[in-house]
């Protein structure tokens, strides 16, 4: 019983960590609005469910390194308090990376709707 109360335990500190995420990263607020909008034009244009499945993981790509950016960012401020070089540097270099991720999600959408979004016009 004691491995299944450590796992339990773990998932209540997981949404913890992204209630916090949520409620506190406008960012992440807008990526999930995002993410909300594209899974509904999925359904509405019928997207095959490998191409659901797609978004799903483009989606939790993002998602997950907002997360990790966000936890960086804390650390960094909590170990440097003051301005250093090197925490702006590995601050910016986190916040590249959920930027390449959010812009891999804007290619992988513009792929899937796109070209049933013209479908549906002309």
């Amino acid at each position: 019983m004691k491995p299944l109360r450590r796992s339990a335990g773990s998932f209540r500190y997981a949404i913890a960590g992204i209630r916090l995420l949520l409620f506190t990263q406008p960012n992440a607020r807008i990526h999930l609005t995002l993410a909300a909008l594209a899974l509904v034009l999925g359904i509405l244009l019928r997207v095959s469910i490998a191409e659901m499945a797609l978004l799903a993981l483009t989606i939790g790509l993002v998602l997950a390194l907002e997360a990790v950016n966000t936890a960086l960012e804390a650390v960094v401020d909590l170990a440097q308090p003051e301005q250093h070089p090197l925490a702006a540097y590995a601050k910016d270099v986190a916040a590249g990376a959920v930027l390449l991720a959010a812009l891999a999600a804007l290619a992988v959408g513009a792929l899937l709707f796109l070209p049933r979004l013209w479908a549906l016009l002309g």
